[in-house]
């Protein structure tokens, strides 16, 4: 007997066993986020997360600068470009809500020179054969993509803020349409732009008034707008894209728009894509919509408006899940920016997850940078 206790007590001092540690989520994001910066892969960013009450982390990596060394800032602005979308649709759907339009009336009930539109029946290089769609284009249409209008016309160049808002919806209407309203999903800038024309003729106040007065200033978005003042300008993010040898970084002016971003003259309003703003501005937006239209107890949509908003508007046949100026996923409901800018709202993990960028494409592992974000968000705040 005491021979075995010996052979026990000797085999329990010969081995060690180790219990594996469970991999933790780091507190920040930016240790996931500084190694594509180290590689020139990402610029600079700044990462907010949010849920319907308070903004829970704010992370910043990289440069606003590269040139400059001018690190990047939680104040940071950006153009979000497309992200505009989803604001202009949610005050078309105010009007919705006021009961002064409805998103099955024609386009041509507010805009009569919309009146006997035609569409493109064939198209070769030797000739455009145009006959009439079996219907005219709805507010709903224009607002899901639906419609068949181009994603602009071509009288506006060289950017896309060089035309006042009248004029360059008019221009759509005297545009073919591309396909037959309601059958084809067809990204269009021109689309939402003419609904915000049609906000401009109800209303009766010009589209970026009614922006100011009944979205942007209430839900305290100070630094959203189309014309940055001086002084925005100066917090505002340079863009990036890869070299020519897709190794590195380089800076470079977005040829969208037109310069001064502040010329008030030379520059109008896009309601499609002309939108600058910051994280913090973009997440009150955002949390106005996790709540399902309120925010600190005003409310902007009703419930009804608010299910239209974001809810899938485009056909079962159609691969694009598309609602009101939202992409709609199967848990989440957002868009993107053209330079990579990106908001995106999960109900079920009650999250907002903001991700602002100034980048037309990324060397190397970059464009993974948004999804390390995003990952980290979910395992550190999610339900």
């Amino acid at each position: 007997m005491k021979s075995v206790l010996l052979l026990l007590a000797a085999l329990a001092t010969s081995f060690t066993f180790t219990i594996p540690a469970l991999a933790e989520t780091p507190v920040s994001a930016v240790p996931l986020l500084i190694p594509f910066v180290d590689k020139h892969e990402l610029a600079g960013a700044v990462a907010l997360v949010a849920d319907k009450d308070k903004v829970l982390a704010v992370e910043t990596v990289g440069y606003a600068d590269i040139a400059r060394g001018k690190k990047m800032a939680p104040d940071a602005l950006f153009w979000i470009a497309s992200q505009s979308k989803a604001m202009t649709a949610t005050a078309v759907l105010m009007l919705v809500d006021e009961g002064k339009i409805a998103l099955d009336d024609a386009v041509e009930k507010y805009l009569p020179e919309f009146r006997g539109q035609m569409m493109v029946a064939e198209k070769n290089t030797n000739h455009v054969l145009l006959r009439k769609p079996t219907h005219p284009i709805t507010i709903r249409e224009v607002l899901s993509h639906m419609s068949g209008l181009p994603f602009k016309s071509a009288i506006e160049e060289p950017t896309l803020d060089s035309l006042p808002l009248a004029a360059a919806v008019h221009s759509y209407a005297m545009t073919p349409l591309q396909t037959e309203p309601g059958t084809h999903y067809l990204y269009s800038n021109a689309g939402i732009n003419t609904a915000a024309r049609i906000l401009e003729v109800v209303s009766g106040m010009k589209y970026e008034d009614f922006m100011q007065q009944r979205l942007f200033d209430p839900l305290g978005m100070k630094d959203t707008t189309f014309w940055p003042t001086a002084k925005q300008v100066r917090r505002l993010a340079k863009a990036y894209r890869p070299n020519g040898a897709k190794t590195d970084l380089e800076e470079f002016m977005v040829t969208q728009l037109h310069y001064p971003l502040t010329d008030r003259t030379q520059r109008f309003p896009m309601p499609a894509g002309g939108l600058f703003s910051t994280a913090r501005d973009t997440a009150l937006f955002c949390q106005m919509l996790l709540n399902r239209g309120d925010l600190k107890g005003r409310r902007y949509l009703s419930e009804s408006a608010f299910q239209e908003l974001t809810k899938r508007q485009t056909p079962t046949n159609v691969n694009n899940s598309y609602g009101f100026g939202l992409n709609i996923g199967s848990d989440s409901f957002g868009h993107g920016g053209a330079y990579s800018t990106g908001m995106e709202i999960r109900p079920q993990q009650g999250l907002i997850l903001i991700w602002m960028v100034q980048h037309n494409g990324f060397p190397g592992d970059g464009k993974k940078a948004q999804d390390a974000f995003k990952n980290w968000a979910k395992e550190r705040f999610g339900k």
